[in-house]
């Protein structure tokens, strides 16, 4: 059985909570309280961001309520979220869910890598974006961009070299004879499969974006 979740008038203050943190706005769309949020809710930060441009034009009565009582009082919507967050699952959601299975979807792109808990399928993304903007020679930890890309990542630059040198075998282009043993083949092989063979310009742009979670 999968539990699905809908939008209930009570994540209209968890999403306020989210939008009023400074600066005040509506929040890039992968910055890290938007997917803490969309992970806690299992609602995608798509959905999360068309619902935070509903408040930024109060579109509706219920919104505009909310922004009267909570907009100028920051520790009453704390309150109040810290309050349902208690009630949710009867304070143990744990036990209250269990064996129920969850369907996730985008989730996983934000999980540790199993066979690497520092990377994510998110974070593979990034390196594959870096892997299109160089060459082969310059695909070493020493090169300025490698290095700032693993300081984004909290890794190490030899972690994004490995993982360059992985994609390598994954580019029938180079046509890579030697083998290369490393648990990441198949996050790397999969991550290739999803976004190598499109428009590197959308790569480019969905990069930027999922950057901002690290921001």
């Amino acid at each position: 059985m999968a539990r699905t979740t809908t939008w209930i008038d009570d994540y209209w203050l968890l999403l306020m909570e989210v939008y009023l943190r400074r600066p005040v706005g509506v929040k890039p769309l992968y910055s890290r309280d938007m997917v803490d949020l969309s992970l806690e809710l299992h609602i995608s930060p798509q959905q999360l961001r068309a619902r935070m441009e509903q408040v930024a034009k109060l579109k509706t009565p219920r919104i505009e309520r909310l922004m009267h009582t909570y907009a100028n009082q920051p520790k009453k919507l704390r309150r109040a979220v810290r309050l349902w967050r208690e009630m949710k699952g009867y304070g143990n959601e744990a036990a209250f869910y269990e064996g129920v299975e969850v369907n996730e979807t985008f989730e996983r792109d934000f999980r540790p890598l199993s066979e690497d808990t520092r990377l994510t399928p998110v974070a593979l993304v990034l390196v594959l974006d870096l892997y299109f903007r160089l060459t082969p020679i310059t695909m070493v930890a020493q090169t300025p961009e490698v290095a700032q890309l693993a300081r984004l990542l909290k890794v190490s630059a030899t972690d994004v070299e490995d993982v360059l040198n992985i994609y390598q075998h994954c580019d029938p282009y180079l046509n890579r004879r030697d083998v290369v043993f490393s648990p990441l083949v198949l996050p790397c092989q999969q991550v290739w499969q999803r976004y190598a063979n499109g428009d590197p310009r959308q790569l480019e742009e969905l990069a930027e974006e999922l950057s901002q979670y690290y921001k």
